[in-house]
């Protein structure tokens, strides 16, 4: 039986987003992933801001594997589209792309008493 090293790891996942309203449509998300990164033949590679509609509103890297930091978290400003009031938050990996667990995220009102808002 041949095991294949790279599929071992499966598929990235987002586990929890905290995202807060900072000014004139801009939210601060602070989003953590899990992924069984193995080194650089396999880790997970970025997280995304999408639409409902699925476009792509923005794109956070993630430049190196975190074999030994599981799950962490990374943060990214993001300018939303007017009238948005929620994203999909989704995990990329370096080798299965998407197919990991995804988070729909309801954004704070710019005007809420906590400005943030967690989902996990």
């Amino acid at each position: 039986m041949i095991v294949s090293f790279g599929l071992r790891a499966g598929e990235a996942d987002i586990v929890n987003v905290k995202v807060k309203h900072s000014f004139d449509r801009v939210y601060n998300f602070d989003v953590t992933v899990k992924h069984q990164d193995e080194g650089w033949e396999h880790f997970a590679n970025g997280w995304e801001v999408v639409s409902p509609e699925g476009k792509i509103i923005a794109v956070r890297p993630l430049r190196h594997p975190h074999v030994n930091e599981q799950p962490f978290t990374r943060s990214m400003p993001v300018k939303i589209p007017p009238g948005m009031t929620e994203v999909i938050i989704r995990a990329h990996d370096s080798v299965h792309e998407y197919g990991g667990c995804e988070l729909t995220v309801k954004l704070p009102l710019p005007n809420s008493a906590t400005g943030s808002t967690d989902a996990n």
